[in-house]
């Protein structure tokens, strides 16, 4: 059903059961995840966050600016990036990192070009630094990048199974949604599965955003394929 993806993965999800740092077995299994999406001609494209390492908003302060705070963040996720990229690789998903900010020495240089010709060679794109800017989380920042590279669709993945009217964890009656409106996502304190200024990219471009489990094994092959996974947001 999506000839194009905007996957976006977190750095808790990268570090699997360790305290930190990248889980390799985790990152196997999720390349395993993505390899049949290559088979069937899907181009994916992946935004990594970095909190496995450093999130800006609780490094700030004690002596460290927000843009510090917020550029240390932003490293974090370009590590991710060339990590991922190398494990994809020795597992035979054709990947490559790039990060929206230079850093020549380590990673190409994000252009929308590079990234097309990428994703027409049938290589996963992977992007680190977010968006490249302080204050945007990398929420925002795949929300940016999906509508840049025209994918069909964004798919987060999280620790359960979609959008609840209240922590499924901790509240055992808690009711998932099949499907949530832009609108509702950004009324609703109680839906806080991600930032509200993405939602309102994704609502003014009507760009379809799903939230689904990472560790259901074939969750995101399905998403692709147009079946019920997870929570729908759109209009």
């Amino acid at each position: 059903m999506y000839k194009r993806i905007l996957l976006k993965l977190s750095g808790e999800q990268l570090q699997g059961n360790l305290q930190g740092g990248v889980d390799a077995e985790r990152v196997k299994w999720i390349a395993d995840q993505i390899r049949p999406l290559l088979t069937s001609g899907t181009q994916v494209v992946v935004m990594v966050g970095g909190g496995n390492y450093a999130r800006g908003a609780q490094l700030a302060g004690h002596g460290i600016g927000e843009v510090t705070a917020h550029n240390a963040g932003m490293l974090a996720t370009i590590m991710n990036a060339i990590v991922v990229s190398d494990i994809f690789n020795a597992m035979r998903v054709p990947t490559v990192a790039l990060s929206s900010v230079p850093v020549d020495q380590f990673i190409d240089h994000y252009t929308y070009r590079r990234a097309e010709h990428h994703l027409a060679k049938g290589r996963v794109v992977i992007v680190g630094s977010g968006i490249g800017r302080p204050f945007l989380t990398t929420d925002t920042a795949a929300l940016s990048l999906a509508l840049e590279m025209k994918c069909d669709v964004v798919i987060k993945t999280t620790k359960v199974d979609g959008v609840y009217n209240a922590d499924p964890v901790k509240d055992p009656t808690a009711r998932k949604f099949d499907h949530v409106s832009y609108q509702e996502a950004l009324s609703n304190p109680n839906i806080a599965v991600m930032d509200k200024a993405a939602i309102g990219l994704a609502m003014e471009d009507k760009k379809p955003v799903i939230i689904c489990a990472l560790l259901t094994d074939g969750n995101i092959a399905r998403a692709v394929a147009g079946e019920q996974v997870g929570t729908l947001i759109s209009l």
